[in-house]
């Protein structure tokens, strides 16, 4: 299989990424991988078909993530036709080049439904992408596994859906690993004005109803097709637990993982998303779920692999890889 994982700059990646474990799990079933860069594509001198400048990432027995992923950064960039790929997994993220590189955001986008017209398969599904950077994407998933939310760039809306539902979080409708998320206690809250420019300098603003027992921290669960991702009799999952009095879970701000076992409310949620998943053709995602909800899902990059070796001593990557072979044989 020849892969290639689309990354935000080859610079910037670092050895514990699940994005360095999904590569390296891919090299050692003996496919051909390569990083490419959100600025490594050029178009036009090559007969129409998309040349990139890629990062072979080579695996040799014994390799550990540091190893791996130093020998990528320093092997020099050789040019592919990225039309010959078999896979494009995108794994860039758009939400931080928003912020950084303006410019850089929409290509991972772009460039995968470019390639999945060629025959390419691309995951997770470049269309389905564009709605799922933004945390509206989950409005379209059942009403019963998602608290209730307003989207809005009105601040008296906002002010007025805090005085209905009572305690709220307030976040960026495009955000992510934690910024500029606020949690609010009813309408009185003395900062509320404050809070809400704050999060509308970012564009639509998120109020979502506080699911009790969030304050405890959140479920990090992967889907993998639609399913609950498990290897080797443990599942994909873990409690996010906040650090201190900062009631974001976060991994990024200084929440720590822990076990969880996935009992039949989460095994409930799961099954409600599952048609619309694969349907939607998101091969992985996390989802963030507290009780019996949904608070978030993470479809560009979802984080956290880490934490399931790390406790469980499994390496879930190689299902992963095992998956996206079916997928493109499919396709063949």
């Amino acid at each position: 299989m020849r892969l290639a994982f689309f990354v935000n700059d080859m610079t910037t990646e670092i050895d514990e990424y699940a994005t360095t474990r999904l590569a390296r799990a891919a090299g050692r079933k003996g496919h051909d991988v390569w990083y490419v860069g959100v600025g490594d594509v050029e178009l036009g001198e090559s007969d129409g078909r998309l040349v990139a400048r890629a990062h072979a990432a080579v695996f040799h027995e014994g390799d550990t993530l540091d190893d791996f992923l130093t020998a990528t950064k320093a092997r020099r960039p050789e040019r592919i036709v990225m039309d010959d790929l078999d896979v494009l997994y995108l794994r860039n993220e758009s939400i931080d080049d928003l912020q950084q590189r303006p410019w850089a955001s929409p290509f991972g986008a772009v460039f995968g439904q470019m390639l999945q017209a060629r025959g390419v398969t691309v995951v997770n599904d470049p269309m389905t992408l564009l709605r799922a950077t933004s945390k509206l994407y989950l409005e379209e998933f059942p009403e019963q596994i998602r608290p209730r939310s307003l989207v809005t760039r009105d601040p008296e809306a906002i002010e007025k859906f805090v005085a209905a539902v009572g305690r709220c979080v307030i976040k960026p409708l495009y955000g992510a690993k934690g910024r500029n998320v606020f949690m609010v206690g009813d309408v009185t809250e003395q900062n509320l004005t404050q809070i809400t420019e704050a999060v509308l300098q970012d564009g639509y603003a998120l109020a979502q109803e506080f699911v009790p027992g969030g304050e405890d921290g959140d479920a990090r669960i992967f889907l993998l097709d639609g399913e609950l991702l498990e290897q080797d009799g443990k599942a994909a999952a873990f409690r996010r637990v906040p650090a201190g009095t900062d009631p974001r879970a976060n991994i990024s701000k200084g929440g720590q993982p822990a076990p969880l076992e996935i009992g039949d409310v989460e095994r409930g949620v799961i099954a409600a998303m599952t048609g619309k998943l694969l349907a939607d053709g998101m091969f992985l995602v996390g989802i963030d779920v507290i009780g019996g909800k949904v608070v978030e899902i993470n479809a560009e990059s979802p984080g956290g692999l880490q934490s399931l070796e790390w406790m469980y001593g499994t390496d879930m990557c190689a299902t992963v890889i095992e998956a996206l072979e079916s997928r493109a044989g499919a396709k063949r």
